[in-house]
Parts: C-alpha cells; structure tokens; sequence
C-alpha cells in the first residue's frame, strides 16, 4: 500500500483505511446500540458477531506490513471518553455470565488461568478503538492505522480474542444443549488457578438458558 493511499482519506469503499475505520465506527456504534439494553435477549448472540466481524479488521491489521505514522511523535487527541458507563451497562445486561476464565498467553507453560469480565473486555477494546478513530476523524490517516495495528497486536487483539472465545462458549452450550451449573463465586477478585473445575464452570445455567436461547430460535419468545 503506499503512502499516499494511507494518508489521505478517499471515498472509495476498496481503500483499505476505509474498510478499516469502517469496520471500527460499525464494532463501537453496534455495541453502544447492545449496552442500551433493548433487546437484552440478543445481546449475547449479537455481541459474538460484533467481535467476530471486529476481529477480521484486526487479522488484517496483523497481516499487513507495518504502518509507520508521517509524525515520529503520537499528536494529541484529547481526553479519552469515558467507558465507565458502557462498562457497567454491558456488566449489568450479561450477569451473571460475564465472569469467565481465561490463560492469558497461550505460549507460556504452564500459565494460570484467570478471572475475566467480558463487559471490561469490551469496553478496554472500546477505548482503543476511539483513540485510533480519533486521529482518523483528524485526518491522520497513518497514525490511525498505526495505532489500531499496534494496539491490536498489544492489547486488543488479543482481549477481543478472549472475549469471543467466551461468547462463542456460552453461544456453545445453549445450542449444543450443555447449559453450565450455577455458578459458584468465580470473579476477577478470586483466584481462578485454586478453583476446581466445576467451580470454573460456575454462573450461568438456566439464567443463560432462559436470556439467549430465544434469540438462537432454541424456544419460544
């Protein structure tokens, strides 16, 4: 890609930082348009579409050769917006399945799993998102591709990673008829590494049962 075509901003639907930044504005506006809580019934399901889609623009962020900024210095963007809203939202609408277990790095032996929250999950790669999108909307085209491919590779990437890992589990478990056991105290405060494994299986029966099957076409509405 040259770079002309990562600094400026066209209108053709082909032009990689369009798709890009497409992808971003469509992840953040759809999962704000979730914490609303309208249709809480669908918020799983349609949150495991919005990260699934969300990280194709991350694959293709990985994938590409690396973006350099025109600056050798990150501009300012201003304070960043507050997610804290959009975090308790999101918590409030996926109790009690939102705590789930994760290793955070596949490559290291014998890692610990620990206590993750996916309203937290979100609302961190929210905030990443907005920060590139504000440079974008500033017309520092490379700077947005830049921090999004940095980001994505840091930080993002792989929560987005963890947080679908756990949508597309409990999507799991209510197709495949294998609803989990009431949960037994796993949270972020708790150490996951000293919990048996039917206590990391801990929250979500029949409450998961009863908030995401309608939506999977699993009963009536």
């Amino acid at each position: 890609m040259s770079d002309a075509t990562l600094n400026s901003i066209t209108d053709a639907p082909d032009d990689f930082a369009v798709q890009i930044s497409d992808q971003v504005e469509s992840f953040i506006v759809s999962v704000t348009e979730v914490a609303k809580g309208d249709d809480p019934d669908s918020a799983v399901p349609y949150l495991l579409l919005e990260v699934s889609q969300l990280l194709l623009a991350g694959g293709r962020l990985g994938a590409h050769e690396d973006i350099v900024p025109d600056e050798r210095y990150e501009p300012d963007v201003g304070p960043e917006p507050d997610v804290d809203e959009l975090r308790e939202k999101l918590a409030a609408l996926l109790d009690p399945v939102d705590v789930y277990s994760e290793v955070f790095d596949p490559y290291v032996p014998r890692t610990a799993p620990v206590a993750c929250r996916i309203s937290d999950d979100i609302a961190d790669v929210v905030t990443d998102l907005r920060h590139g999108m504000a440079h974008y909307c500033a017309g520092r085209v490379s700077e947005a591709l830049w921090w999004w491919q940095f980001s994505y590779l840091s930080n993002w990437g792989p929560t987005a990673s963890a947080a679908l890992r756990a949508l597309q589990s409990l999507v799991a478990h209510v197709r495949l008829d294998t609803p989990l056991d009431e949960l037994n105290g796993l949270d972020t405060d708790s150490d996951a590494a000293d919990s048996d494994d039917g206590e990391l299986e801990a929250e979500a029966g029949a409450v998961m049962a009863a908030e995401i099957a309608a939506p999977l076409g699993l009963k009536n509405a």
